[in-house]
Parts: structure tokens; C-alpha cells; sequence
């Protein structure tokens, strides 16, 4: 028996709950995985986990030693990475998950100057803004807007990006234009945006030179999703945050129009997380570099 392979899929069993979803996880028939786990406890002469129909649970002493494994399989792993030769390139799947609004926008124009860089490679990218079990699913990081909360998760910087307030043309002409973000709690409208974590609509924040000011707008819609948050204010639904990049285009078109221009609006801050129990990889590292380049020369190119 392989006892450091039989102990990283009796790892990866423990993490995603069940046989099925490791094998798929580890790329290997459903019947390896549970051929290594059970010869892992013929190894160690105890019952690591107790199986039903549906899911696996953890014993005692599978508790016990899937503690201890992890903590070793993440030494040899950070071992093999400090030694590795550093002009290796970086090979194999990346699953990466971020907002409609960053692959359409910012990552997939870019991509084959990633790809060019790194051609071993393979980048799988779910798109969507919502809550991720990334031991279970398999994801190896997620780009992220707006600080990080969840303390499991490691999280780096990879740059900020300037924001506006934007309306459309027909709403200014319905509701006039707002003067003072204040207006936009009594007399106009915002188009609301779904927290992922909370499920309430975020709250908006304006600064000038004066004061910084913190505002629950009102909204007659709101949306979990960045491109469905801009499309709704080009429909003349409400006034919208956005950062330049994302409305570059409906600007140029007459389809939205800077609103509140005497008040700042915060930089939005772009993260790359991962959970704390995944050793982070060089493709992982290599994208972040990519991808924290490329955000800083978005934001150049928005001061020009």
C-alpha cells in the first residue's frame, strides 16, 4: 500500500463528504478511493469512517487521524514547493471562481496572454457571485469583491478599482439628476445590490472633500449580479456604483452618464481568496501575479 496516497484520499473523503464526490475530486474510480481507505484501516487496525448510503462520518479515531494527516500532507506539499526548481512551469487544472462581470470583462479579453505565459495551464472558471464550498467542490481560489469576512479563508490583495455613481439618460430625465447622495435615500432611486453572504442590499458609501457619508438607498429592484446591476440601470431603473471599467461602454454608447461628480465613490478592492488547508500551488500563484497585473494596468488606463 501507498500509505501517503491512501492518506490523501482518506483526506479528500473526509473534506467532500462521500466516495463519490472525492473519486471525481482526485480524477479516480469510485472503487480505488474506497480500495485505499479500506486498506489505510486494515494498515492502522481501526475503523476510520463509518459509512451509510448517503455519506461517510468520521470516527474517533478517523478524527484523530485525518488531523494529523493534514497537517503533514500540507508540510510535504510546502517541502515539495520549496524545492522544486522555480522556472518549472506550472502545469495542470486551475479552478478559479469570480463574477460574471470580471470574466466577461476583465479576465476572458485577456486570457490568451495568460495562456501564452503559462500553456500547461488549463483554467476552469465558474462564474457567478454566490458562497463556495471550495474543499467540496474542488475550487482552488475565487476573486472576490470587497473585503474579505470569512476568517477560513486567506485572502490577498490584488488591487482596487476606481467607481462612479452612473444613471441613465432617461432616468435623469424622469427623476431629474441627484445632487447629493442624501437624495438618493428621499427622492431617487438606486438599483440594489445583493450581499452574497447576507442576502441584503449593500449599503452605498460618498466622500468629498468635507465629509464621508454612509447612505441605505432606495431601490425599486435589486440584483445579486454585477451585470445584471449595470443592465438595470442602462433599463432607467436607478443610480448605480460601478467601477469605470464595467460601464466604459455604455458610456461611449449615451446609455449612462456620470451622476454626483462633486462626491467620490470608494475604490472597489479586488481579493484573491483560498481556504487556510490548501497549500497555495504555483498556479495559483502565477495567476494571482497575472491577474494583480492586469487590474493595476485597468486602473492606469481608467486616470487617462
Amino acid at each position: 500500500m501507498d500509505q501517503l496516497s491512501a492518506m490523501r484520499v482518506f483526506v479528500r473523503v473526509v473534506e467532500t463528504g462521500n466516495f463519490t464526490r472525492a473519486a471525481a475530486a482526485l480524477d479516480m474510480p469510485k472503487t480505488t478511493v474506497t480500495n485505499m481507505v479500506q486498506g489505510l484501516e486494515q494498515h492502522l487496525r481501526t475503523t476510520l469512517l463509518n459509512r451509510t448510503t448517503r455519506r461517510v462520518m468520521v470516527t474517533t479515531d478517523g478524527a484523530l487521524y485525518y488531523e494529523r494527516a493534514q497537517q503533514i500532507l500540507s508540510e510535504i506539499d510546502e517541502l515539495d514547493g520549496s524545492m522544486s526548481n522555480s522556472q518549472a512551469q506550472p502545469s495542470g487544472r486551475l479552478r478559479v471562481e469570480m463574477a460574471g462581470a470580471f470574466a466577461d470583462l476583465l479576465v476572458l479579453p485577456n486570457l490568451c496572454d495568460f495562456h501564452n505565459r503559462f500553456p500547461q495551464i488549463r483554467l476552469d472558471i465558474g462564474v457567478g457571485d454566490r458562497l463556495v464550498d471550495y474543499i467540496a467542490e474542488n475550487v482552488d481560489c475565487a476573486l472576490r469583491a470587497g473585503t474579505p469576512t470569512d476568517q477560513s479563508l486567506i485572502a490577498r490583495k490584488v488591487g482596487e478599482l476606481a467607481m462612479n455613481a452612473y444613471a441613465a439618460p432617461n432616468y435623469i430625465q424622469k427623476f431629474g439628476e441627484p445632487q447629493h447622495p442624501r437624495d438618493l435615500e428621499q427622492d431617487h432611486f438606486s438599483v440594489g445590490y445583493l450581499n452574497a453572504t447576507s442576502g441584503r442590499v449593500m449599503s452605498a458609501e460618498f466622500q468629498n472633500s468635507q465629509e464621508k457619508i454612509e447612505i441605505s438607498p432606495r431601490y425599486l429592484v435589486s440584483v445579486n449580479d454585477a451585470r445584471s446591476y449595470v443592465n438595470a440601470a442602462i433599463a432607467g431603473l436607478g443610480v448605480v456604483q460601478s467601477p469605470r471599467f464595467m460601464v466604459r461602454d455604455a458610456v461611449a454608447r449615451g446609455e449612462l452618464v456620470e451622476v454626483l461628480r462633486d462626491w467620490h465613490c470608494e475604490s472597489l478592492a479586488l481579493y484573491i481568496v483560498y481556504p487556510q488547508t490548501r497549500h497555495l500551488s504555483n498556479k495559483v500563484r502565477v495567476f494571482v501575479d497575472w491577474l494583480a497585473r492586469l487590474v493595476h494596468n485597468l486602473r492606469v488606463s481608467d486616470q487617462h
